[in-house]
């Protein structure tokens, strides 16, 4: 296990996820001469400003695990695992960034037991070309989910359909200053891929859920803007921005471009009023899928989605031009609270969105988001990864290795910014969606051990050509409800323990797809042999629940030694 694990998670506690808001609403609605100097949330610590701080932590383990099959049917079977890793850290003045990645391989003992390898693991760096000027940016991730009839994801499950997705993006930032006038700007270039299930239980008459397949993003924005006071009365700004999304799937894209000036009124020395106007064009088009001239019927690939009729026109599924405006307020009491609230016009319609951090001290943390974007799963992926802050350790389930989606912050957590991937991954459906939703966390430390408490929730309603194939989605709404607890700290010297219990509910917009409620919890007990070998002890339960289907229920338990070199 992890030698930090006395190191608590402000917002650990969202083991279920929460959808990352910081680059939802893809504009500089904030402070509008916001240099860059709190976009970080790990806020550069005075051991940032001495030398760099490098830890590398390579390990290699070993486990026996016993999974069993309670429901629908009983099935009992043993795997054994090997798995090497690290988890690395920079902590520098101009170098700050962590990583966790493990590979592992597991031998299955049983008539029904499988093979596998598992790749997973979640990055993120920063470095300064110019100090305090220009940055280079990279972020990605692994991760292995199990795939519902709806397109949902539920994690813990051992059920043979499981997916592995995985995001990556890069890019450089600029944050700077010339005379009053502050400089903002990124150009960032995604990539995102989700495999094909071994299997996957349909309802039945249900047709196949077209899952995404891969996407690429292109992102840009540049900000100008001054401080009230420098030298006018007012902040003012102006910026422009670009997005664009293409999803493989029936060649999906997303195309967004907006300008728009803002204005910032202090009312006090810690309040403002802030808001702005301005233009912008959003479209959102595809292609259909090939037919069968025989069966009239569209062509489905190998890998169970639709073939992309390269010869067919480009259809508009959703379009919007004109003008958009917000108008908010921003309240900075200190540096340990930060609050904004905005109501505004984009996509077409009204727009709702804001953040609250507070941190009263190092041993309490809370954090509430209310978003709103128009994306692909891709381009919420790559979102999600970008707010991620540099300096964390990754959360990791301790019956399988993979990563609960969350990640244990080492600094404070900023407003806007997240901590977890998972609600990203709450569908996996390829259709284009506008995501609305809110969650917080609530993160505590008394003594040796930290308590969390999260929930969320989400909503989206996809876009779809109407005469397309993937019609039948066009303004279908998927929800997602969850809530969840935490645990996690050390018991002695030599010994941790830790406990996760979570709960989500999702709700397809599909009449035949339905409701898929989840449940689980896990408890972990290690023990350090010697200052690099340990072992570890492990128990979950896992159920899920779906209209049409059985109710699946299973149990693991796990032994094992892990050597840190």
């Amino acid at each position: 296990m992890s030698r930090n694990l006395n190191r608590l998670a402000v917002a650990a506690v969202l083991a279920l996820g929460s959808p990352s808001a910081a680059l939802a609403q893809e504009l500089p609605f904030s402070d509008v001469a916001d240099d860059g100097s709190a976009t970080d949330a790990t806020a550069l610590t005075a051991a940032v400003n001495r030398a760099p701080r490098i830890t590398v932590s390579p390990y290699i383990e070993a486990s026996q695990a016993l999974f069993a099959q309670l429901s629908p049917s009983h099935d009992t079977f043993t795997y054994t695992t090997l798995a090497a890793g690290v988890d690395a850290a920079i902590a520098g003045r101009n170098n700050q960034g962590s990583v966790s990645l493990r590979y592992e391989r597991r031998f299955g003992w049983g008539d029904n037991a499988i093979d596998s390898d598992t790749l997973s693991g979640v990055a993120r760096f920063q470095t300064a070309i110019v100090p305090r000027a220009i940055n280079f940016e990279i972020g990605a991730m692994a991760a292995r989910s199990s795939v519902e009839n709806n397109g949902s994801t539920v994690n813990g499950l051992e059920l043979g359909n499981s997916t592995q997705v995985y995001s990556v993006y890069a890019g450089p930032s600029v944050a700077t200053r010339t005379g009053d006038v502050a400089i903002n700007g990124h150009y960032y270039f995604g990539y995102n891929r989700v495999t094909t299930p071994d299997t996957l239980v349909l309802a039945p008459g249900q047709d196949p859920v077209d899952l995404f397949a891969s996407s690429t993003l292109h992102n840009a924005e540049l900000h100008f803007g001054t401080k009230a006071g420098e030298p006018l009365p007012v902040g003012l700004g102006a910026g422009v921005g670009y997005n664009r999304e293409e999803i493989s799937n029936l060649d999906q894209r997303v195309e967004d471009f907006h300008a728009r000036g803002d204005v910032a009124v202090p009312v006090t020395s810690d309040l403002q009023l802030v808001g702005g106007v301005g233009w912008e064009k959003v479209k959102v088009s595809s292609r259909d899928a090939q037919v069968d001239t025989l069966t009239g019927l569209p062509v489905i690939g190998p890998d169970g989605r639709f073939v992309t009729d390269t010869s067919a026109p480009r259809q508009i599924a959703f379009e919007s031009e004109g003008l958009i405006w917000d108008a908010g307020v921003l309240w900075r009491p200190s540096r340990r609270t930060a609050f904004e609230a905005h109501v505004g016009k984009r996509y077409g319609s009204t727009t709702y969105y804001g953040s609250l951090a507070y941190a009263p001290n190092t041993r309490m943390n809370a954090n509430v988001s209310v978003y709103d974007s128009l994306t692909g799963l891709g381009g919420l992926l790559n979102q999600s990864l970008i707010a991620l802050p540099t300096q964390f350790d990754a959360l990791r389930n301790p019956l399988n290795g993979d990563l609960n989606g969350c990640v244990v912050s080492q600094g404070p957590v900023s407003a806007g910014q997240g901590t977890c991937l998972t609600g990203a991954l709450s569908s996996l459906r390829s259709s284009v969606f506008r995501s609305r939703g809110v969650n917080a966390s609530l993160g505590l430390k008394s003594g040796r051990f930290g308590y969390g408490l999260g929930a969320g929730y989400d909503r989206r309603r996809y876009i779809a050509a109407p005469n397309s194939v993937l019609g039948v989605t066009n303004l279908t709404i998927d929800e997602n409800w969850w809530i969840g607890a935490y645990l996690k700290g050390q018991i002695d010297a030599q010994s941790s323990a830790g406990a996760t219990v979570w709960a989500n509910w999702f709700d397809s917009g599909d009449a035949l797809a339905g409701k898929t409620n989840g449940v689980g919890a896990t408890a972990y007990y290690n023990r350090s042999i010697s200052s690099r070998l340990s072992a570890t002890a492990a128990i979950g339960l896992n159920g899920v629940n779906r209209e049409d289907l059985e109710d699946v229920w299973t149990a693991q338990a796990l032994a094992g030694v892990r050597y840190q070199f």
